[in-house]
C-alpha cells in the first residue's frame, strides 16, 4: 500500500506555524516527542522522525532540540508525561498514536500539537473538522477502522472456514472502542463471529491466549495499539505455538514471525509528520 493511498495530511491550523517563528529569539527551538511506545523498539521510526525534520531544514542539536518521553506501554504514564513537556516549554509536541495526542491536548491549549492517529481526529476531539483542525493541533490520521474491515477481508479469504474470529484488544486504550465497533461490523456482514479478548500487560497476553485455548477460535486479529507493537515478540509467539492463522496491524509483527499483517507504513506517518508540523502557517497538505 503507497503512502498516499491510506494517509490524510490534516493542512492548516496553528499547529503548522514553523518552529524557527515559535522559538524564543536567539534560542534553539524544541521539539516536545511523546510515544506510548518503548525507545529501543522504535529507534528505525524515530530516525524516520529526524529525517522528516532534516528535510524540513532541522538537524537535532544542531539548530533543533528534541525533548523525548517514552510510556514504555504503559498508558498511566503518559499524563505525567505530557505535563513534563509541558513544563518544559517546548515549541511544538509530536505526539504519537493513541491515546498520546488526546492526553497532550489535554494539558495544552496553547502549545501546537502535531499528532499521527489511528482514528478519527474529530471524533476523538483532536481537531473540530478536517478541513480546518482549528485549535492547536493538526496532523497525520490512518483512519484504522477502515483497514480493520480490510484486514478481515483478508483473513477470511485465507481462513474461510473460520467461524469464530478472536479480536485481542488492550482495555487501557480508550479509543479501542473505535476499532471494535469496525470489526464487529465487518464480522457480522461475513458472517462471522467475535471472540473480545482483552490483555493490556504482558501477564494479561499469556492469560488472553488460555481463553483462548479454550474456545478455540478459527483465526485471530490483533487490534491496532502500541502496546502490542512493545509486546510483539510475544504476540508473535503465542499465536504460533497454538498455529491459529492470525493477522496483524504493521510490518513488524511479520518482520519477527508473524503470517500477515496489513497497514501502513510507520517510517512514511513519522516522516510526515514532521513535514506537517514544519509546514508554514495555511499551507494546505496534498
Amino acid at each position: 500500500m503507497k503512502r498516499r493511498e491510506f494517509i490524510t495530511l490534516l493542512g492548516g491550523g496553528v499547529a503548522a506555524w514553523p518552529l524557527a517563528a515559535r522559538a524564543q529569539q536567539g534560542a534553539m527551538p524544541v521539539v516536545g516527542f511523546l510515544s506510548a511506545r518503548s525507545r529501543d523498539e522504535s529507534a528505525q521510526h524515530v530516525a524516520s522522525f529526524q529525517r522528516g525534520l532534516n528535510e524540513a531544514g532541522y538537524i537535532e542539536r544542531q539548530n533543533v532540540g528534541i525533548e523525548y518521553r517514552w510510556a514504555d506501554g504503559q498508558y498511566d504514564r503518559l499524563p505525567m508525561l505530557a505535563s513534563e513537556l509541558v513544563g518544559r516549554r517546548v515549541n511544538v509536541i509530536a505526539a504519537i498514536a493513541d491515546p498520546s495526542p488526546q492526553i497532550v491536548k489535554a494539558a495544552t491549549q496553547t502549545i501546537p500539537i502535531v499528532f499521527a492517529i489511528n482514528g478519527d481526529p474529530v471524533r476523538t476531539g483532536l481537531v473540530g473538522s478536517l478541513n480546518r483542525p482549528d485549535g492547536n493541533a493538526t496532523g497525520v490520521t490512518i483512519f484504522g477502522p477502515d483497514a480493520v474491515t480490510k484486514r478481515l477481508q483478508l483473513l477470511h479469504e485465507l481462513v474461510r472456514q473460520a467461524e469464530v474470529i478472536a479480536y485481542i484488544v488492550n482495555p487501557n486504550n480508550p479509543f479501542g472502542d473505535v476499532e471494535m465497533d469496525a470489526a464487529r461490523t465487518a464480522l457480522r456482514s461475513l458472517g462471522k463471529d467475535m471472540l473480545s479478548v482483552s490483555a493490556g500487560s504482558a501477564l494479561e497476553l499469556d492469560a488472553a491466549f488460555a481463553a483462548i485455548d479454550q474456545q478455540r477460535p478459527g483465526a485471530i486479529l490483533i487490534a491496532s495499539d502500541p502496546f502490542f507493537v512493545t509486546r510483539r515478540d510475544q504476540l508473535v509467539s503465542l499465536v504460533a505455538r497454538r498455529r491459529i492463522p492470525a493477522i496483524y496491524y504493521l510490518r513488524e509483527f511479520a518482520e519477527v514471525g508473524g503470517l500477515m499483517a496489513y497497514g501502513n507504513r510507520l517510517a512514511d506517518v513519522y516522516r510526515d509528520r514532521c513535514l506537517c508540523g514544519a509546514d508554514t502557517q495555511g499551507r494546505k497538505a496534498h
